[in-house]
């Protein structure tokens, strides 16, 4: 936790001296656009309710910094980590236990030059950090990914998917797929629909997907010359496995440092 109020107060000097000409209504935008050239410190926080069989709540909190790098002048590779702290209702017992998930990075390769359709792709890895199999595998896995995204007026929207194979005991075969609206409103207010569903492929068919559905909103505001994102959604599950209750809720802070 040390380390990490450090790299916030670093980043946050960083904003205050390069990135202060950033309105919040062109950051708002930007921020939904997951191959953007800025740096970004996003804490999400996912629970689900309902979980197993004595009604818990199952929390993920996904650290992903977003790290852009430019390879050229005509592109750019935008790395995205994800580090999931889990606290994992028990099937057995009415209790629950917390530790860290398995890595996730990505590293999308981006064309520097705005179009009209805005695409990356590249690898997926997942890196073997769980601190036991409760919150991961604990296996090196890699697959493909894509990003694809359209900015028309106050619209964005797209796509982000990946399948992720691990090589071990477990040989996971575990998919993803994101689509993001966002409609901008005014004073950098925004309204957000970006449900995420996974399918498990190695699960019986009935046990394979969790597929949510639903939205909310959010605004970037700033603390002193810092920009940062915040939002929450509420999302009810259409299709999930046994033993997955029925609501999630997500709330995000994101820090923002854009490269200019």
């Amino acid at each position: 936790m040390k380390a990490t109020m450090i790299l916030i107060t670093i980043l946050s000097l960083m904003a205050t001296t390069l990135f202060a000409q950033k309105s919040k209504a062109e950051l708002a935008k930007a921020t939904q656009n997951p191959l953007a050239a800025m740096y970004s410190l996003p804490f999400q926080n996912n629970t689900t309710y309902g979980y197993g069989d004595f009604n818990r709540a199952q929390n993920v909190l996904n650290i992903q910094p977003v790290l852009p790098f430019s390879l050229s002048s005509k592109i750019n590779l935008i790395n995205r980590i994800i580090l999931p702290v889990i606290t994992q209702p028990s099937f057995t017992e009415d209790k629950s236990s917390t530790g860290t998930g398995d890595i996730s990075w990505s590293a999308w390769l981006s064309p520097s030059k705005a179009s009209k359709i805005i695409w990356g792709l590249g690898p997926v890895m997942q890196i073997p950090t769980a601190s036991s199999s409760e919150f991961g595998s604990g296996e090196f896995g890699i697959g493909p990914s894509f990003v694809a995204l359209t900015m028309i007026d106050k619209w964005v929207a797209g796509i982000v998917t990946n399948n992720v194979w691990t090589f071990g005991d477990k040989e996971e075969n575990k998919f993803i797929f994101q689509y993001f609206i966002n409609y901008n409103l005014p004073d950098a207010w925004y309204i957000v629909s970006a449900p995420i569903m996974t399918a498990n492929w190695n699960a019986s068919s009935d046990n394979r997907w969790v597929v949510p559905f639903g939205g909310g909103a959010g605004k970037v505001i700033k603390i002193g010359k810092l920009p940062i994102n915040i939002n929450a959604q509420v999302f009810y599950n259409v299709v999930k496995p046994d033993g997955i209750g029925d609501w999630q809720s997500r709330v995000q802070v994101q820090f923002l440092f854009p490269k200019g």
